[in-house]
């Protein structure tokens, strides 16, 4: 039998699954076409330039993906080269500020902007991959879940379907991010994309560039994962608890407001989540023979923790940019942008709720 209340449904954690299961009833036949409601699934509504989950909003979806990425993290090198520094170099390079002097002195303000082109090209074909695929894989989860279910285990969904897309993301992303720490990492070793590629292929062979790829998915996975359900879950509940009008009463500029909110909220547990992984990669692309168990060992509990403050910031704001960017994406070429989701008419009543 079904409870009549949401009692425990209400006690699930939003992390959790639902701490009970519906049974098959008995209902009359109908020939209704059901709809998703779930935050990224929808029909086209007037105005849209395509219906969801057609191959022109797949694409379009990929194509935010690698503005918001590409240019994101682009623009945040100079940081994201101190954070490196100081974690394969922390006697050197002791703080934030510490970092960008001794950066400036030695390499001039010029040196700052090392590893941008590597950058730029890596975390567009990641972006692709992370948001298109991500689209890609929640609908097929959520169909093979049903409408009921969908709702249900949404939180399980997107990190099911975050951790799907960020897999092949981060197989795009390997070679461009093991040339990008690379050049910032070791000084002298080559200032730009063109001269590092042929030099660490001459050095290593292929594998200098996919070596990483392992402690990449251990640093990415569990973001991405974060990332994607913290946003989802947490735009649910801004509009629920503290934007006071429904989001259909919102304008486009203050649903963006809320996209960027929940982002950065988002980014914050991203940082924390992915920082130990993060400073495995960084000491692991410098340096050559050594394995991610053995940097990892060498590193240490408080070593993996380096740099910490500086990627909060770092990822805290490219999070909230990221989906800032591929949210006014969607807005520009008309996507469909349904609303936060809501509960199935049939689980409603199988429930008793009104």
């Amino acid at each position: 039998m079904y409870p009549s209340t949401l009692t425990q449904l209400a006690r699930a954690n939003p992390f959790s699954a639902p701490l009970f299961t519906l049974q098959k009833v008995e209902e009359p036949q109908q020939s209704v076409q059901r709809t998703r409601r779930l935050a990224a699934a929808a029909t086209a509504d007037e105005g849209d330039s395509c219906e969801f989950g057609s191959q022109k909003y797949l694409v379009l979806c990929g194509f935010g993906g690698i503005v918001s990425c590409g240019t994101t993290h682009t623009a945040v090198v100079p940081l994201d080269l101190v954070k490196c520094r100081m974690q394969v170099n922390p006697d050197k390079y002791k703080s934030i500020g510490n970092g960008f002097s001794v950066t400036v002195r030695e390499d001039g303000v010029r040196g700052l902007a090392k590893g941008w082109a590597p950058t730029f090209i890596g975390y567009s074909m990641q972006g692709l991959c992370k948001f298109g695929f991500y689209e890609v894989f929640k609908i097929f989860y959520s169909d093979l879940l049903g409408e009921e279910n969908t709702y249900m285990w949404r939180t399980s969904l997107y990190l099911a379907a975050s951790a799907s897309a960020e897999f092949f993301a981060d197989i795009a992303l390997a070679p461009m991010e093991a040339v990008k720490v690379r050049i910032q990492t070791q000084p002298g070793y080559a200032n730009t994309l063109r001269e590092c590629v042929p030099k660490m292929y001459a050095e290593e062979g292929l594998w200098a560039f996919y070596k990483g790829v392992v402690p990449l998915w251990m640093r990415q996975i569990p973001y991405t994962m974060m990332k994607f359900a913290c946003f989802e879950r947490t735009v649910e509940m801004l509009y629920k608890y503290v934007v006071p009008k429904p989001r259909s009463e919102c304008s486009k500029p203050e649903q963006l407001v809320v996209t960027f909110v929940a982002g950065y909220i988002a980014g914050v547990f991203c940082a924390i989540v992915s920082h130990p992984a993060d400073s495995v990669v960084s000491v692991l692309n410098k340096e050559k023979g050594s394995t991610a168990v053995q940097v990892l060992k060498r590193l240490g509990p408080r070593g993996v923790w380096k740099g910490l403050i500086a990627r909060i910031i770092m990822i805290g704001t490219l999070t909230a940019l990221q989906w800032f960017i591929y949210d006014s994406v969607k807005v520009y070429f008309r996507l469909p942008r349904p609303p936060p989701p809501e509960m199935p008419e049939s689980l409603k009543k199988k429930l008793g709720v009104e």
